[in-house]
């Protein structure tokens, strides 16, 4: 289990690290104009593999298919320090994505093989303390790093916590029973891999690369809806499929994915928009701004182990209804912030956000192990770990068209006609906010209106806290009915 853990704290921890640092990256490498690519490329590719990876390791056994994870890991991370220049760069991070995209849903499915039913909650919680770990200190470490050592040494640093993975879960791990041949359900892994690739692209590159109604987005709409229709038709076919049609009528797999959709939008929206906001409201360096927010790490830490722990005695409702709660008070004190609001204020609020989101995760995921069949645990945790980071890539977008939408109406209102006809209406406005701080000239007519600009970003920003809030309070509907009980059992037989 301590193998498993490091395997999941490098493959989230590598999902964000170079959150702060790739500006500096990209500038290095002379590749500013695919910075995006550095993120983008590894999510990508991480969600693609992980329903691949999750069915795999039910017919191959969890080993195999981990260890392959940890040497793709191991490969891209050493290729990716080495890069001299960016396209090479994001084809490392792909080569990490891919190996991300192993562990986790193995990870997590490898709880289910080590521990009975009753003590799979204690240790799901621990496996999803080191999740949040690994995504909120990654950022922080990766700039830290790039700005006291090097920026190589952000892929370096995992080849050791790869290699002592290996060697404590190489000997013992789960293999599969039964002597049977399995037939790989290759057609519907290549339609699953093409409609991730294509919805995933749509939600990246929408609003930024095209317009959001663009012949280009319609085309990749009417792209997904047919790559989906065949994809449902070739599972209910399938011998063994990918994700198998039947996990649909298993009510507690249906409420989780719920859950965690909304679980991965909240948390990497939120995450990504809280360190900004302390960095241009509160004037904070990328370094401080990494540090408070392990706030928000602690609060998820907290109650990830604790209901993971405690899940057997109180049941799977009371954190499902707690949880959501908690993060609508945080994300609504988190939505009166401003620009003279006080760092402990911050600290406090996205303490209380992590004390909702931890609620969730290994009590989710403890919930659909213990309502699947063993040979199956691979596809149904995987498929609920996919929702999430599905959710996870749309948190930054939907974050992104709310900000976008609200900073055009603020600056509208507080800008004059001219400033505003001359200034980006998005997010980009900031760029000029940081030039005009640093002494470049050429922006002496915006100069003026700084406050302006921050304050009218605050409050963008602020709304969206508020609508997150909100639509994360709404799963107190699912999470107040929520159980897994002999109906859900005797479903995932069906």
């Amino acid at each position: 289990m301590i193998g498993i853990f490091l395997a999941m704290l490098i493959a989230c921890f590598d999902g964000t690290i170079v959150g702060t640092c790739g500006p500096v990256i990209a500038a290095d490498l002379n590749g500013t104009d695919l910075y995006s690519w550095m993120v983008t490329a590894y999510m990508l590719c991480e969600t693609i593999m992980i329903p691949v990876a999750g069915k795999l390791s039910d017919i191959f056994g969890r080993k195999p298919l981990f260890l392959t994870g940890l040497g793709l890991f191991i490969v891209g991370s050493i290729m990716a320090g080495l890069s001299t220049n960016m396209e090479t760069l994001i084809v490392c991070r792909a080569v990490q994505g891919f190996g991300g995209g192993i562990l986790i849903p193995v990870a997590t499915a490898a709880v289910a093989d080590f521990y009975a039913p009753k003590d799979r909650g204690r240790m799901q919680g621990i496996l999803g303390a080191f999740f949040g770990i690994g995504s909120g200190v990654g950022p922080l470490i990766g700039g830290y790093i790039t700005e006291y050592i090097s920026w190589h040494w952000i892929f370096y640093i995992n080849i050791p916590l790869a290699v002592v993975s290996i060697i404590l879960t190489m000997k013992k791990f789960p293999q599969p029973d039964e002597n049977v041949k399995h037939l790989i359900d290759a057609y519907g892994i290549a339609l699953l891999s093409l409609l991730l690739l294509d919805v995933l692209l749509l939600i990246e590159l929408g609003g930024k690369e095209f317009e959001w109604v663009s012949t280009t987005s319609i085309m990749m709409v009417i792209v997904a809806v047919i790559l989906l229709c065949l994809f449902i038709r070739v599972e209910k076919r399938a011998r063994e499929p990918l994700l198998a049609p039947h996990l649909m009528r298993n009510r507690t797999i249906v409420k989780s994915m719920m859950f965690m959709l909304i679980y991965g939008i909240g948390m990497m929206g939120v995450m990504t928009y809280a360190s900004m906001f302390a960095i241009y409201v509160f004037g904070l360096t990328t370094l401080e701004a990494g540090v408070y927010s392990l706030a928000m790490v602690c609060g998820m830490l907290t109650t990830s182990v604790s209901s993971g722990m405690l899940v057997n005695r109180t049941g799977y409702r009371a954190w499902l209804t707690v949880g959501p709660i908690l993060c609508f008070v945080g994300l609504l004190l988190m939505s009166k912030m401003g620009l003279g609001t006080p760092i402990s204020y911050y600290c406090g609020s996205t303490f209380l956000f992590g004390l909702g989101l931890g609620c969730f995760m290994s009590v989710i995921m403890t919930a659909v192990q213990n309502s699947s069949r063993p040979r199956e645990m691979g596809m149904t945790t995987s498929s609920v770990n996919l929702i999430r980071s599905i959710g996870a890539t749309m948190g930054t977008a939907l974050f992104s068209m709310v900000i976008t939408a609200a900073m055009t109406t603020h600056l509208e209102t507080s800008l004059p006609a001219e400033i505003f006809d001359i200034v980006p209406h998005d997010t980009g406005i900031l760029d000029i906010v940081a030039a005009i701080e640093a002494g470049t000239p050429g922006y002496e007519t915006i100069a003026p209106y700084v406050g302006d600009i921050l304050e009218a970003f605050a409050n963008s920003v602020d709304t969206a806290f508020l609508i997150c809030g909100v639509l994360l309070l709404l799963l107190i509907i699912i999470g107040a009915r929520f159980k897994v009980g002999t109906d859900e059992s005797s479903d995932a037989d069906c």
